[in-house]
């Protein structure tokens, strides 16, 4: 990519879209096109068709997604398989006809097997039953490294699919009910630290409520009181997390620094797992990371685990020796990216 190069970010709002777009302005990057949503269906095949047949962009990061948390992904499983499968079979085909020089995928490791082998190497894909709980999602993504591998295949395209792991960072979703468990436990100690410190206005104004009493109520139905806050499960389960930031930087040097021909053997019958895996290699405990934002918070009251709530999957840990030997490494360690993720969650609140 040039500085000068017609770059589009699908997906410019989200976690990892966002952190693209501030890397590439960074680098000096500056013919960057963006649409939200409402500007934008990606879904809909002809608004996406006049699209890039209007814009004719020369590379393209595919981080638009319909996303969501266990429950969503359980209860609208039909909305995550139709709506992902349409916004990637659009844009991956278009990029096609319109001769995009290169494009960037980004799925997530859910695609793996429910009891995959740990850590989870990239030919490990298809190897065993999914997760019920998000297998629409997971299929919808197996499907876009698919049609990415079948489309450089047969029309000698420059696809290259990336595979997530956890990611925490700027623009983090913080809502208690929908949250990943990294950010949600930061607002619940965050919230249980003001109510010892009993900082009314504070927790007014982070929660919405017009008086302690509601917040109060509120906040108990999460376990988050001034002398403890409950966490689901035993802490035992070990997580992956990587800074979106990070995360936002392996993209970009991937396309800048790497083809899809660097993603596999050259020598192989069957070119097939040429996904990359982007992560850390480094897991923790829930328990672990629970206490480490506790000390980041400074809250001096419980953590109480709550073993009659579910665990969940034991591990999920990428093998990033893929990524590593394709010259990227992650820079920020978690407990650097929890102190800055607390710090930017204190000053939206401002």
């Amino acid at each position: 990519m040039n500085k000068d190069s017609k770059i589009y970010i699908a997906g410019h709002r989200g976690l990892v879209g966002s952190a693209i777009l501030e890397n590439l302005k960074q680098k000096g990057y500056h013919n960057i096109i963006t649409r939200t949503h409402s500007e934008l269906n990606l879904s809909d095949q002809n608004e996406t068709k006049a699209f890039f047949e209007k814009e004719t962009p020369e590379y393209i990061f595919l981080a638009a997604a319909k996303v969501g948390g266990i429950v969503a992904n359980n209860v609208y499983r039909a909305d995550f398989i139709y709506e992902n499968l349409m916004i990637q079979n659009n844009v991956i085909h278009q990029s096609y006809l319109s001769e995009v020089k290169k494009l960037l995928f980004l799925g997530s490791t859910c695609i793996y097997p429910k009891n995959c082998p740990q850590p989870m190497k990239e030919d490990y894909l298809l190897t065993d039953t999914l997760e019920y709980t998000n297998e629409p999602y997971a299929i919808a993504k197996i499907a876009g490294i698919k049609m990415c591998e079948s489309y450089n295949l047969q029309y000698e395209t420059n696809f290259i699919s990336v595979m997530p792991t956890n990611l925490y960072g700027p623009n983090d979703n913080f809502d208690l009910e929908k949250s990943h468990v990294l950010p949600a436990l930061i607002r619940k100690i965050h919230l249980a630290n003001l109510l010892k410190n009993n900082e009314i206005s504070a927790i007014l104004s982070d929660t919405g409520f017009n008086t302690l009493e509601e917040a109060n109520i509120y906040l108990s139905s999460f376990g988050v009181s001034n002398k403890s806050v409950e966490i689901w499960g035993t802490g035992n389960p070990k997580r992956e997390f990587l800074w979106s930031e990070d995360m936002a930087d392996a993209c970009v040097f991937i396309m800048e620094n790497r083809d899809f021909e660097d993603t596999y053997v050259n020598n192989q019958k069957e070119i097939r797992n040429t996904h990359i895996n982007i992560g850390t290699g480094k897991d923790v405990s829930i328990k672990e990371l629970a206490f480490i934002i506790k000390e980041i918070v400074g809250f001096e009251g419980d953590l109480v685990f709550n073993a009659d709530k579910p665990d969940g999957t034991m591990r999920k840990l990428t093998d990033v020796s893929k990524l590593n030997s394709l010259g990227w490494k992650h820079r920020i360690e978690l407990k650097e990216g929890i102190q800055k993720l607390y710090n930017w969650y204190l000053n939206s609140k401002k």
